[in-house]
């Protein structure tokens, strides 16, 4: 009797096992990210398989392609997930500019100020308005489903000086992607803007063709650019370092509804993931960079508000020259005026 339970048990166990697997087959979503294993876009992606496979009970399996297994970049990437040859994939701005110019307004300067204010941005309406642009521009294939976070802020960093205030930055040779705004941005603040590829920036500093980037403490530490001579950071925070995640649309849109619901539910969890990582990380980098006799400015008040009065030309010239600008960029300031409220009568509530 023991021994027909135990076979029993077993045959039962096997053809649930089966029943998952088929039930695993109904649907299955193939996700890159153009990086690697520290990435905070690969701890993001793990956490969205974790919850989406769990939560749909074994309905929905996710493929993980990290790297340029799938593709090699931003375009081409797109355009995969346009075609849909991909289904999930996680650009910066810079990377979807090309087709999507008003994502840009990410990279506009000083207008969000801390992580809670960008997190309660990136978390409501703003992100529906550039979905909502972004699938019209793409004739309904490309959607976006979260903003998430990928290395912090970008902060002024070089080999030459300690930058306090706006002034300091001129005269500096400062490393931008090919893209007219992060160059707009440089020139307006007096900086001069060089555009060099992210391989050959270490060389770069070395040889003096670059004084300096415009990058978050992780990405810093991570290419040890210090050891090509980058020692002074100044945590101005001038950009919100923001991860664009995207996905099929005619893929999102054949699920019903509830299995809609786990995906929406999984880049939920997914972006709360790298909200967190970047914070973690920074830690340990910020350390290490001082220790390795780096120097660490903080901008005062006043300082930080003559920075962002110094970049404030660049607003006018983004909606002025970016396609979708005035749009995106009204959505983004009623966004961060609507936070900045929310989160003033939260302190009022938590500190009386």
């Amino acid at each position: 009797m023991l021994k027909g339970l135990t076979t029993a048990a077993l045959t039962a166990a096997l053809l649930a096992g089966s029943a998952i697997t088929a039930a695993a087959q109904d649907f299955t979503i193939r996700a890159t990210a153009n990086s690697n294993e520290n990435d905070e876009d690969y701890d993001g992606l793990v956490v969205f398989k974790n919850h989406v496979e769990n939560a749909s009970n074994g309905r929905i399996a996710v493929e993980l392609f990290i790297g340029t297994q799938l593709c090699s970049g931003g375009a081409e990437c797109l355009q995969g997930v346009s075609d849909g040859s991909i289904d999930v994939f996680v650009t910066t701005s810079g990377g979807a500019a090309g087709i999507f110019p008003y994502v840009q307004v990410l990279d506009l300067p000083y207008l969000m100020s801390d992580d809670r204010v960008a997190e309660h941005v990136l978390s409501g309406d703003f992100t529906r308005t550039m979905r909502n642009m972004a699938l019209e521009d793409s004739g309904d294939t490309i959607r976006i489903m979260t903003i998430g976070n990928t290395g912090g802020w970008r902060n002024f960093a070089n080999t030459k000086r300690r930058v306090q205030m706006p002034s300091d930055l001129e005269g500096l040779k400062i490393r931008t992607v090919v893209a007219d705004l992060p160059q707009e941005v440089v020139k307006t603040l007096g900086a001069a803007p060089t555009p060099i590829s992210w391989p050959e920036l270490f060389t770069s500093f070395q040889t003096g063709v670059v004084d300096g980037s415009k990058n978050g403490i992780t990405d810093i530490m991570g290419m040890k650019f210090p050891d090509a001579g980058l020692k002074y950071v100044t945590l101005d925070g001038h950009a919100y370092m923001g991860a664009i995640w995207v996905m099929n649309n005619e893929k999102f849109m054949g699920m019903p509804e509830d299995m809609r619901r786990v995906v929406v539910d999984g880049f939920a969890a997914l972006q709360q993931a790298t909200f967190a990582s970047p914070k973690r990380k920074s830690i340990q980098a910020y350390q290490d960079f001082v220790a390795g006799g780096g120097d660490l400015y903080v901008p005062t008040p006043d300082e930080k508000a003559a920075f962002r009065d110094a970049a404030a030309p660049v607003f006018d010239w983004f909606q002025a020259n970016v396609d979708g600008g005035p749009a995106i960029f009204d959505a983004l300031t009623k966004a961060v005026e609507a936070a900045e409220a929310d989160l003033a009568a939260e302190y009022e509530a938590d500190l009386n």
